[in-house]
């Protein structure tokens, strides 16, 4: 027997889905992957200076600075050298792996161009220093596919900070309500969801395709 208002219920999930026009991406561990430990692992460093590593340098304060666009890398490296056991040397020389540690994850970014040919729009929206964005948009061209995108750094606000997805959908016009957003930390998705965004959170595989397609109704 089918419960009373199932098909009212049914009609407006149905409609919301046929609202989606844009599909907005997080960049790291969803079209790119970032995954240092593993990265020091593969390189067979010592299992100390790997913990001190990750903890001194990417899980500092002054990486989220960067991300913000608080702080430039010369000073972020300075400041590090200060509280940390690594030498200032040594830390510049982890900062220059970043673009080593970064590979697009290729199944993902397959799923660009078709989404293109269905009519949407493509942005990302993603948490990065400026200092090597340029270099990472210039090397990879799967950025070709996008309408548009902003970075936190640009934004001097990052993710879940609710002021960089303001800016966002202002800068482009964006009803939140038409947009799929997909990202790997579901803090980030939540704070999309506050406005009105239908949020996808990702595991850091490669193999996503099947839950946008599904999230977006095709």
């Amino acid at each position: 027997m089918e419960c009373p208002g199932s098909n009212r219920s049914a009609n407006k999930y149905e409609e919301f889905l046929i609202m989606i026009k844009n599909v907005v991406f997080d960049l790291g561990n969803v079209l790119i992957s970032f995954r240092p430990s593993e990265y020091f692992d593969r390189k067979q460093y010592p299992v100390n200076l790997k913990s001190v590593i990750l903890n001194d340098i990417f899980r500092s304060r002054e990486w989220l600075m960067l991300d913000k666009g608080d702080i430039i890398l010369s000073d972020a490296i300075e400041s590090i050298s200060h509280k940390s056991s690594l030498k200032k040397e040594e830390i510049a020389r982890i900062f220059n792996l970043r673009t080593d540690l970064m590979f697009p994850l290729g199944r993902n970014i397959k799923l660009l161009p078709e989404l293109k040919k269905q009519g949407f729009k493509l942005y990302f929206l993603s948490n990065f220093p400026l200092d090597i964005f340029d270099e990472v948009r210039n090397s990879y061209s799967f950025f070709n596919y996008f309408d548009g995108g902003l970075i936190s750094a640009e934004a001097r606000s990052s993710k879940p900070e609710p002021e960089i997805y303001r800016l966002f959908f202002e800068r482009f016009n964006l009803m939140p309500g038409e947009c799929l957003y997909v990202d790997d930390i579901e803090a980030n998705v939540k704070a999309a969801e506050s406005f009105g965004v239908k949020g996808l959170v990702a595991d850091g595989s490669d193999r996503i395709s099947e839950s946008v397609m599904s999230a977006i109704g095709t």
